[in-house]
């Protein structure tokens, strides 16, 4: 049985939106209560500007976009090394035990690509085996659609995001302070 003091590992997925931003309430939670945080995101690009990211910074949590957009939107070589760099990131950033929470911010979105092969940059085994052999007690918190069923027998919370109703539906686009 898990104590306070150990690590667990939150998973945010489904098709809904949320899954990200319940992960960035989680970061400002923990860093009022004087956690050190990071955000990794495998898929968001550095290309574009995010209002979490602009208040991030100002409070001091770090956030890395690693990504380079939707899948179709660049060649899969350029999200292949991307994602490979990404995943380095974060392997090295748990490993070295620096953080209390590491946010892996769509790394479900990742795994689960099919229209290209990324299996060899981004191991599930190996993200596995990190999660599992992380220095205690950190806390990781993976988002994004379709986790793979090995995530979440890895994980203490699985929370599932279900649509029921979005303006997407009604053809009104992103929205400033919404989604980004």
């Amino acid at each position: 049985m898990k104590t306070e003091k150990e690590g667990l590992v939150l998973v945010y997925t489904g098709d809904g939106k949320g899954k990200t931003t319940a992960s960035l309430g989680l970061a400002v939670r923990a860093t009022g209560r004087g956690k050190k945080v990071i955000i990794i995101q495998f898929i968001k690009s550095p290309e574009r500007t995010y209002g979490e990211k602009i208040i991030f910074d100002r409070l001091g949590i770090k956030m890395i976009q690693m990504g380079s957009g939707f899948t179709w939107t660049k060649t899969p070589e350029i999200h292949r090394k991307s994602l490979q760099e990404a995943w380095q990131m974060a392997k090295e950033t748990i490993q070295a035990g620096e953080y209390d929470v590491v946010i892996l911010d769509e790394l479900n979105n990742a795994l689960a690509i099919d229209r290209f092969p990324i299996e060899d940059v981004l191991p599930l085994k190996e993200v596995i085996d990190v999660i599992e052999n992380r220095p205690y007690p950190m806390h990781i918190v993976i988002t994004g659609r379709s986790a793979k069923k090995e995530i979440i027998e890895k994980a203490d919370l699985v929370s599932e995001v279900t649509p029921i109703k979005h303006y997407y539906d009604e053809g009104i686009p992103a929205v400033k302070g919404i989604e980004f």
